[in-house]
C-alpha cells in the first residue's frame, strides 16, 4: 500500500501544550510532520523515506501520537501483523509557546534545520540573513508584521500547484549574558 493521500484531518490545530511542544524539539519529529502533511504513511514507509530504522521511527512516531499531533488514520492486515498508517490531526499547526517558553529554541533549531535540508535541494527565490538592532517596540512591531506575513502565507494555500515554503525567525544574536 503506498502513502494515503486523503484523510480527514482538522484544518488547523494551536498548539500550545508543553507536552506538544517538547514532542515538536527534535528534527526528525519535524521531518515526520512534514512527510505527513503530504499524505498518511507507515512507519516503513516513513524509516525508508528518512533513512532511519523503523525502531527509531517507531519512537518518534509514539511521541508525535501521545502529544496528539498524529494519529492512526488507516490500517492494513501484512501476514499476522496489522499495519497503522499515520496521518497529521489537522492540515495546519500553529504555535502558542507561552505555556512553555523553555522548547522555543529547540523547536525553532528543529524547524529551522529542517528547513535548511529542504533549501539545499531546492531552487531558492529569495532568501536572507539580517542583523539589526532593534529598540524593544521595533523589534514588537516587526514580529507582529512578520505573524501577519505567516497567517497570509499559510491562508492563501490554494490546494494546487507546486508547495511552497516559507520559514521566518527572530533571536537574539547577542549571547544572553553580553
Amino acid at each position: 500500500m503506498s502513502p494515503i493521500a486523503d484523510y480527514d484531518a482538522e484544518d488547523v490545530l494551536l498548539v500550545s501544550r508543553p507536552d506538544q511542544l517538547r514532542a515538536l524539539g527534535t528534527q526528525p519529529r519535524v521531518a515526520i510532520l512534514q512527510l505527513l502533511r503530504l499524505a498518511a504513511r507507515s512507519i516503513s514507509e516513513l524509516g525508508k523515506e528518512l533513512g532511519m530504522p523503523k525502531g527509531t521511527v517507531g519512537h518518534h512516531v509514539k511521541v508525535l501520537e501521545d502529544a496528539g499531533l498524529i494519529h492512526v488514520v488507516a490500517t492494513r492486515k501484512v501476514r499476522a501483523v496489522t499495519e497503522r498508517y499515520y496521518g497529521r490531526v489537522a492540515r495546519l499547526f500553529l504555535f502558542e509557546v507561552e505555556q512553555a517558553p523553555e522548547v522555543v529554541p529547540p523547536l525553532g533549531a528543529a524547524t529551522l534545520r529542517q528547513a535548511a535540508d529542504e533549501v539545499e535541494h531546492a531552487r531558492l527565490a529569495n532568501f536572507g540573513l539580517v542583523r539589526a538592532r532593534l529598540a524593544p517596540r521595533d523589534a514588537r512591531r516587526l514580529e507582529r508584521r512578520l505573524k501577519r506575513l505567516v497567517d497570509d502565507f499559510s491562508q492563501a494555500d490554494a490546494g494546487e500547484g507546486p508547495l511552497k515554503s516559507l520559514v521566518v525567525a527572530t533571536w537574539s544574536s547577542e549571547p544572553p549574558d553580553a
